[in-house]
């Protein structure tokens, strides 16, 4: 997970799109039973969610930024 850490916004995003159009082929390819690595497809899923839920943190990491004294208070 730490590779997704360390890349920026727009790569994150061009990752996410790379691995849809790769899952989009995979699924075209086992329709028509061409592909052998059927794990393929699930790996592929998980990569696209791992890119997705580092770019929504990210999102809402900037929405709602935690600081001290307000976690502090809330705490008291």
């Amino acid at each position: 997970m730490s590779a997704h850490t360390n890349k920026t916004k727009e790569e994150l995003n061009r990752s996410v799109s790379e691995q849809r159009q790769k899952l989009q082929t995979f699924r075209f390819a086992m329709a028509g039973s061409k592909t052998k690595n059927v794990k393929e497809g699930r790996n592929l899923r998980k990569e696209i969610a791992r890119s997705l839920t580092e770019l929504h943190a990210r999102k809402s990491e900037a929405r709602n930024p935690k600081s001290e004294t307000n976690s502090k208070s809330q705490n008291v």
